[in-house]
This record gives C-alpha cells, sequence and structure tokens, in this order.
C-alpha cells in the first residue's frame, strides 16, 4: 500500500488538490491520508506493514513539522517527498536526488540542527532568516490572512528595503567567536543553501558536512539604494562576493542576538518579538 500524506494549508490551501493531481498524473494509486488528522507521526509509521510506503506531499513548512514529529525515528518504511509548495527552497536545493518526481527522505532526516527562541525548540531542513527575511514572512502571513490572492513576497521584500524595514544592530557568535554589526539586513542560520522561494543565501553551505556545520550569513549596509541594487544577487548566490556587504562564518554553535527585536522565520515559519535565538549543529 502506499500512503499519502498532504498537507490541506500547503500552497495556499491547496495541498489536497495538488496532492492528489500528483497522484492522477503519476498513475499512482494511494491511500490519502491529511496531516492534519495524523496526531502520532510516529505511531502511524509504527502502524504500517513493511512493504508499505509513503509520500508526503507539500512546502517547505510541512516538511519542517513533518521532520520534527518523525526525529529520531528508524524508519522501516521508504518515505519520499513530492513538492506541492508555494516556495519548495527544499526541493530546490536537493533537485540532484530527485527520481520519478520524488526524492528520499530518509538521509535529510538526520543531523537537523535545533533553534531555541523565545521558548520554542525545533529543528530546521532549510535555514533561520532573521531580519528582513523574517518580517518579509511576517508580512505575508497576514496578507495571507486577509486576503484569497497569493502572497508576492518579492513586492513585500522591496517595500521594506526602501523603507519599512529599520536596520538593526547584531551581535553575532560562532563557536565562542564573537562579532558586532551595525545596520545589519539580515542575520540567517542555514542548513541548507536556499531559502525565501529562491534566495540562494548560502551557496557553499553543504547539508551533508561531515561535522554538520551550519553557515552564518550577515547582510549589513546602511544604504538602502545600494542593498536594493545587490539584493537580486542572492538569486544566483553571488553576494557572498561582496566582502562589504556580507559576512559567512561556519561551526556548530551560534548565537545572534539584535538590539531591536523583529520577526524569524523557521523554514518559513514566522516567530514575532525575537531579540535572540541560538543554534546547536545536529549530531
Amino acid at each position: 500500500m502506499t500512503y499519502l500524506l498532504f498537507n490541506p494549508l500547503a500552497n495556499n490551501n491547496k495541498g489536497e488538490q495538488d496532492a492528489r493531481q500528483w497522484a492522477e498524473t503519476n498513475g499512482v494509486s494511494c491511500e490519502f491520508t491529511s496531516l492534519l488528522d495524523t496526531q502520532d507521526m510516529k505511531g502511524f509509521f509504527n502502524g504500517l506493514n513493511e512493504e508499505d510506503e509513503v509520500i508526503l506531499t507539500g512546502g517547505d513548512g510541512t516538511l519542517n513539522r513533518f521532520a520534527n514529529d518523525v526525529y529520531g525515528y528508524e524508519f522501516k518504511n521508504p518515505v519520499y517527498y513530492v513538492k506541492c509548495g508555494s516556495g519548495n527552497d527544499f526541493y530546490r536545493d536537493n533537485e540532484k536526488y530527485v527520481e520519478n518526481g520524488r526524492i528520499d527522505l530518509r538521509p535529510f532526516l538526520k543531523n537537523l540542527p535545533l533553534i531555541t527562541v523565545n521558548g520554542i525548540q525545533r529543528r530546521f531542513l532549510n535555514g533561520i532568516g532573521y531580519g528582513l527575511d523574517g518580517e518579509t514572512c511576517r508580512v505575508g502571513d497576514i496578507q495571507r490572512q486577509t486576503s484569497d490572492k497569493p502572497v508576492n513576497y518579492s513586492s513585500i521584500a522591496i517595500k521594506l528595503l526602501l523603507g519599512g524595514y529599520k536596520l538593526n544592530k547584531a551581535t553575532v557568535t560562532v563557536d565562542g567567536e564573537t562579532k558586532k554589526y551595525e545596520n545589519v539586513w539580515l542575520a540567517s542560520t542555514m542548513k541548507g543553501r536556499f531559502y525565501g522561494g529562491g534566495l540562494m543565501v548560502a551557496p557553499a553551505q553543504d547539508r551533508f558536512d561531515e561535522e554538520a556545520l551550519v553557515s552564518v550569513v550577515t547582510i549589513y549596509k546602511k544604504s538602502r539604494l545600494l542593498t536594493l541594487m545587490r539584493f537580486p544577487s542572492l538569486n544566483k548566490g553571488e553576494h557572498v562576493k561582496k566582502a562589504d556587504w556580507v559576512t559567512v562564518r561556519r561551526g556548530r554553535n551560534v548565537t545572534i542576538s539584535f538590539e531591536e527585536p523583529c520577526a524569524l522565520q523557521i523554514d518559513g515559519d514566522v516567530v514575532e518579538n525575537v531579540l535572540t535565538y541560538t543554534v546547536e549543529a545536529g549530531i
């Protein structure tokens, strides 16, 4: 039996529609199961027969919740991922592992870093956006709650760049070495290379690094115009060449603090009013 787990809230509430369309298009006969109806994910897998397989559909937020629900579980069944989200950064980062439109999830659910923020602890697969990216996601969530139209994150980010986002001061500590920055746009910690629907924030990051290191990317510059002009370089990861604008550090233990609170996103999910967060690399 093939079980297809879908998130009905994915892709602007089109998750079930997308999942059923994928199965029909690919001729896959399966049992559809909503993640919202599955409270005990490890118990779900314990109840499977040895010959069963599971396909998970959704976006990066769906993947994050799934990864946290099953973290540490030893799978006896194949578990595949099919993209059906709006951002799809995990899929974009790992396209070389795609076979028949699927990615075998099991190798990606190990050695995930742990973020602690505002009393919350959560593993993540892609990255943490703190600053402009977090605020962009926060505004996007507000728009999603008040309108049925797709959220244009690029438009939101540009408006914030032009004046809506307040530049911050940051203290960034990586493996005990502390650096201070002024005029900070974002201070991100990355397990993968992408977040934000295609921004290659950490182009050299290797999620299968033997030491499970994360990349800490800090972008800072007082000039809004210069930042606006350079921001498109994140689409191809070319921003890291601009040493006067970006710092990239790698390590296992990270603490980042802002002088003024702002929003943070964990694989696309927003946490508001954050002054500091810590990350421990996966073990």
